[in-house]
C-alpha cells in the first residue's frame, strides 16, 4: 500500500520512504499502467490529438507548442493522423475515446460522419476543436477564419492591380478550411471582374512537390497569369520553384502568394508573400484552456486566430 501510494503521489510519506520506493521501482525497472490508472481512478493524464497530417507544417508548430505547455502539467499526448478522410477519422476518433483521454483536440474541417459526431456526443469527453474558425464546434475552439483569409488574399491581389490570377491547391475536395479560402477568394475576385484559372488534383499532397507538378501543369497550358494563390506555402516554395526554372520573374513577372506563414524559416533570398497564421499561439491558447479547466470540466471558449499578411520579396 506504501509503494502504491508513493507511486501515485498521494498520502503523507517521508522522503526517505520515498527515495527508497522510487529506487527499487528504478532498479526494477517497472512502468506504471497509466491507462488501468485512469479507470479506476477516472482521472487521466491523457491528451487526444487527431490532426490531418503530422507533416503539415503548421499541425507540427501546433503540437510542438501544445506539448511544450502541457508536458509542464505532466500531461501526455497522442497523436493519431486522419489523413483528411472522414473514414480514416471515424476509426480513429473511436480509438483515442477507448484510450478515455482528458481531453480530445480535434482538427476541423473534415466531413465527419454521423457516427463520428454520435461517439463524440456519447463519450463526452472534453472537446477542442481547432483550425477552424468559421463552423466553431466544441466546448473550445481556437482556429482562423479561412473565408477572412481568401478575402485577404483577394484583397491584396486586386490592389495590386492584377487581371489574370490562378489559384493552385490539392485535395480541396477533402479539406474544407481550403475550399472555403479558395471559395472566397474566387467570388471576391470575380465580384470585381477578375476570373481566376484553379488549377486543383484531388490526389496529391499538400506539399512542395505538388506545387511543382501543378505549376508546371498552368505553364504548360498556356495560361498567362500575373498573380499565383497557392493553398499553402508549402506548395507556393514548390509552384515558386517552377516559375524561376522556366524563366519567370518573380515579382515582376508573376506574383505568389501562399497561406499559413511556414515559409518564413525555409527561406533565405526569396522571401514568400504569405498570409500568416500563428500555430504556436493557437496551441498556446489551447494549452491554455486545458491547463485552466476545473476538475477536467472545460469552460465554453471561442477564439478566432488572427490572420496577418506577411509582403515579402514575391510580392
Amino acid at each position: 500500500m506504501t509503494v502504491s501510494k508513493v507511486l501515485r503521489g498521494t498520502g503523507a510519506i517521508s522522503d526517505e520512504t520515498k527515495t527508497r520506493v522510487f529506487e527499487a521501482a528504478d532498479q526494477l525497472g517497472y512502468v506504471p499502467n497509466r491507462l488501468a490508472g485512469s479507470l479506476s481512478t477516472r482521472k487521466s493524464m491523457l491528451v487526444a490529438v487527431l490532426i490531418p497530417s503530422i507533416a503539415d507544417t503548421i499541425y507540427a508548430e501546433i503540437i510542438s507548442s501544445l506539448h511544450g505547455l502541457l508536458d509542464q502539467a505532466s500531461l501526455s499526448i497522442f497523436i493519431a493522423e486522419s489523413r483528411m478522410d472522414p473514414q480514416i477519422e471515424e476509426r480513429q476518433v473511436q480509438e483515442l475515446l477507448s484510450l478515455r483521454p482528458a481531453f480530445l483536440i480535434r482538427s476541423g474541417g473534415i466531413d465527419s460522419t454521423k457516427r463520428t459526431q454520435a461517439l463524440l456526443k456519447r463519450f463526452k469527453v472534453p472537446h477542442i476543436q481547432i483550425w477552424d474558425g468559421d463552423d466553431p464546434q466544441g466546448q473550445v475552439n481556437v482556429g482562423p477564419s479561412h473565408i477572412e483569409a481568401g478575402k485577404l488574399a483577394a484583397a491584396h491581389f486586386l490592389g495590386l492591380g492584377l487581371n489574370r490570377v490562378a489559384y493552385v491547391g490539392a485535395e480541396t475536395q477533402l479539406d474544407i478550411c481550403a475550399s472555403r479560402r479558395m471559395e472566397s477568394f474566387m467570388a471576391d475576385m470575380n465580384a470585381a471582374g477578375v476570373e481566376v484559372s484553379v488549377i486543383t488534383e484531388p490526389h496529391l499532397p499538400r506539399q512542395a512537390e505538388s506545387g511543382e507538378i501543378l505549376t508546371r501543369q498552368l505553364l504548360e497550358g498556356g495560361l498567362s497569369v500575373e498573380g499565383i494563390f497557392y493553398l499553402n506555402d508549402a506548395m507556393a516554395i514548390g509552384g515558386l520553384r517552377t516559375l524561376l526554372n522556366a524563366g519567370y520573374r518573380v515579382p515582376e513577372d508573376v506574383r505568389v502568394m501562399g497561406f499559413n506563414g511556414t515559409s518564413r524559416e525555409q527561406t533565405i533570398n526569396t522571401r514568400l508573400t504569405t498570409i500568416s497564421t500563428d500555430g504556436r499561439r493557437l496551441g498556446e491558447a489551447v494549452a491554455k484552456a486545458i491547463l485552466e479547466s476545473d476538475n477536467g470540466e472545460l469552460a465554453e471558449f471561442r477564439q478566432l486566430c488572427p490572420l496577418t499578411l506577411d509582403l515579402g520579396n514575391t510580392t
